[in-house]
């Protein structure tokens, strides 16, 4: 499986359990809401920074996104 829309199904699953909108977290991250919501179909390959912030907004380490990847052969 694509390991963009792997990370973009775990940042969307986070996402709900928190209960916020792709607007909200767009918002916390200084990100744009189109932009959440590419990398949650995984249309994006997502920059580091933008991991970091995302992590950071979802309450989790970066590590913890990555973990859906984890196992992905390039």
């Amino acid at each position: 499986m694509d390991p963009r829309k792997l990370l973009g199904a775990e940042i969307k699953r986070r996402r709900l359990d928190l209960g916020i909108s792709q607007e909200e977290l767009a918002a916390i991250c200084g990100l744009h809401r189109t932009y959440i919501g590419s990398v949650e179909r995984g249309d994006r390959n997502v920059s580091l920074y933008n991991i970091i912030s995302i992590a950071n907004a979802l309450k989790c380490k970066p590590s913890v996104l990555l973990r859906s990847v984890d196992e992905v052969q390039p």
